[in-house]
């Protein structure tokens, strides 16, 4: 999507491996947003739906299930196209700006360029979960791995608990993704205090959106 959307309404997606700061960033962008008058709808992908918090249970929570990287990345699609029809798309009919935890670009890295999936295969079940709708804007918060792993003070979820060979192939992708896209994903470096990557995810969403300058 584009920044022309007919409604004024815009979505934005905060990616990074575990770690780097996404609660905190999306908490302060949210609240700056309706600082500029916006109504601002957040989210967490998966999850903000009654299906997606079951699905989330599941996919992070439920240690004693396995699952196969094809089965988990279904998951996460059955968990997103609940959350577009649900939360997404009325916020942005009605001209929200959506901010959400996470979307489709997850799955590309996750399960494609570390977890082994074809990431163009990723790209074509999005296509039909999310019926195209694409973020505006994707901030990945580029942090390195000891710095992200630091500032994980808490129990890991079953992703979070993969290794550090698995963090490295996930930092390594969302660079790839970025390099793949730069008008839409844009890396933020995520590492010194929250203020001081509050105010560098202003810049760049303030550059990319005319109607915030």
């Amino acid at each position: 999507m584009s920044d022309d959307r007919a409604t004024g309404g815009r979505f934005l997606t905060l990616e990074g491996i575990d770690g780097a700061g996404k609660s905190s960033q999306i908490a302060a962008l949210a609240a700056w947003l309706g600082r500029q008058g916006r109504e601002v709808v957040t989210c967490r992908d998966p999850g903000s739906t009654a299906a997606g918090d079951a699905i989330r249970g599941i996919l992070l929570d439920r240690h004693e299930i396995h699952l196969a990287a094809t089965a988990e990345m279904f998951l996460y699609m059955a968990a997103r196209a609940q959350l577009v029809g649900e939360v997404i798309r009325p916020a942005l009919d009605r001209g929200a700006w959506v901010v959400s935890d996470r979307y489709v670009l997850s799955n590309i890295v996750y399960q494609g360029h570390a977890g082994g999936l074809d990431p163009d295969v990723i790209r074509g079940v999005a296509e039909v979960a999310t019926g195209g709708l694409m973020p505006d804007l994707v901030l990945v918060l580029d942090v390195d791995l000891e710095t992200a792993a630091r500032r994980l003070a808490r129990p890991l979820d079953k992703l979070e608990n993969r290794g550090d060979g698995f963090r490295r192939r996930l930092h390594d992708g969302y660079h790839a993704e970025a390099a793949r896209s730069p008008d839409r994903i844009r890396l933020v470096d995520a590492t010194g205090g929250i203020d001081d990557v509050a105010t560098r995810i202003r810049d760049v969403v303030t550059k990319r959106f005319s109607e915030l300058a």
